[in-house]
């Protein structure tokens, strides 16, 4: 690696930073079952620590994005607490994600649901969402809805995409201007007929419609199988609507894998559109790089810093794509030439370099072997193992 490079590195990781799921932390499965961890937390302080560990190893996390409902119950009540805490770690509040999918009163949606005071609830709740992070200083509402319908001609879409507009233009109306909404697409989970805000040209659509402060949060585990996702992030850059990211990664469809286990190399080549664009316009693309995804089988602690380590070294690798020279090969149709402008960036082992820059920042070269030897996992295995035990259930 050229100096010119490692520079390149340098400048990268400096501006890098991506934000953890304190549910990452938590017991989590899938609709069949919970395998629990002995040492998974259960409590807000235990998600705070448990993400300061993460920071304290990598250096670039220094956000946790809360679940109003399972983290936040006592609403703008408890912003004092979230506050003391998170200074505690080291952390701060991240993104602020109302929960409008698992009550019994959404059985047939929230914001799209036939039922007028069930859509009243709903955008009560997503309303003081928008309060507990003004009380946070949070800047990101995000947005995911489990609305749909499983059976043909049981639901009216086109009501329901009115009805979503409306809500989400009401909710819009209520952020301060500082604060941004960021609408979330999946094409199925749960609703297997038809879903309302189901890709990225209707979430586009209902963010516009619902103001200014709205953009479009690109979850990238929930696509179909060989949707081209870079070409979406492309898109969604240049017509400025592009607010963030949920990183995890799939095999089939909405598996919620740890990101880049499966294949890396998609997230490189979303990274390096977005490092692209800047070049192109000269200006940072304001996008939250945030994780969300199920580590029922890894560690949690681990599974975090391994997806971490791993988001650091794509982007890493997507600062070496020489742009200058990759623009030419586009202009003049050298197709093999650009193509390796990009494989060789994204073949180029990045880690000496990461490695020096962490050392720099008197952060380990090794995060998770630094974690590995802090002892703190087989501390907290015996902290909360046996509480975790005690809350299997067999019914």
């Amino acid at each position: 690696m050229t100096a010119k490079q490692n520079d390149s590195v340098v400048d990268a990781l400096n501006a890098f930073q991506i934000e953890l799921p304190s549910w990452g932390f938590a017991n989590t499965g899938t609709r069949f079952g919970k395998f629990l961890q002995a040492g998974a937390a259960a409590t807000l302080e235990e998600k705070f620590s448990d993400a300061g560990q993460v920071h304290r190893w990598t250096g670039v996390c220094p956000a946790v994005a809360l679940h109003v409902l399972w983290d936040l119950p006592a609403g703008t009540g408890i912003a004092g607490e979230v506050h003391t805490l998170a200074s505690r770690h080291g952390l701060r509040a991240g993104s602020i994600n109302p929960n409008v999918f698992q009550d019994q009163v959404n059985k047939y949606g929230s914001l799209g649901n036939p039922d007028r005071d069930v859509r009243r609830q709903a955008l009560d709740h997503i309303l003081d969402s928008v309060e507990i992070g003004k009380a946070l200083g949070s800047r990101d509402l995000s947005l995911w809805f489990a609305d749909g319908s499983n059976y043909p001609g049981t639901q009216n879409i086109r009501h329901r995409r009115r009805w979503f507009e409306e809500g989400l233009t009401a909710a819009h109306a209520r952020l301060s201007k500082d604060q941004r909404m960021l609408v979330e697409y999946e094409p199925f989970e749960p609703a297997f007929y038809h879903t309302d805000i189901a890709d990225w040209g209707m979430a586009l659509l209902l963010a516009r419609a619902a103001g200014p402060q709205a953009r479009v949060l690109v979850d990238t585990g929930h696509h179909y199988q060989a949707q081209n996702i870079e070409q979406i992030v492309a898109w969604l850059l240049d017509a400025g609507m592009l607010g963030g990211f949920h990183f995890n990664d799939c095999r089939y469809a909405d598996d919620d894998l740890t990101m880049g286990s499966i294949d890396p190399y998609q997230v490189f080549r979303i990274f390096h559109e977005i490092r692209l664009f800047e070049w192109e316009t000269g200006r940072r693309a304001d996008i939250a790089f945030m994780i969300d995804q199920s580590h029922n089988l890894k560690g949690k602690i681990e599974a975090m810093i391994q997806t971490v380590t791993t988001a650091r070294e794509l982007y890493a690798k997507a600062a070496l794509v020489d742009h200058e020279k990759l623009a030419a090969h586009q202009t003049g149709c050298a197709l093999v030439d650009a193509e390796e402008c990009l494989k060789g960036a994204f073949s180029t082992d990045v880690r000496p370099a990461i490695g020096e820059w962490a050392q720099s920042k008197s952060l380990p070269a090794d995060p998770m072997d630094a974690f590995r030897q802090s002892g703190y996992q087989e501390r907290i295995d015996t902290e909360r193992g046996e509480r975790n035990r005690a809350s299997v259930s067999y019914e």
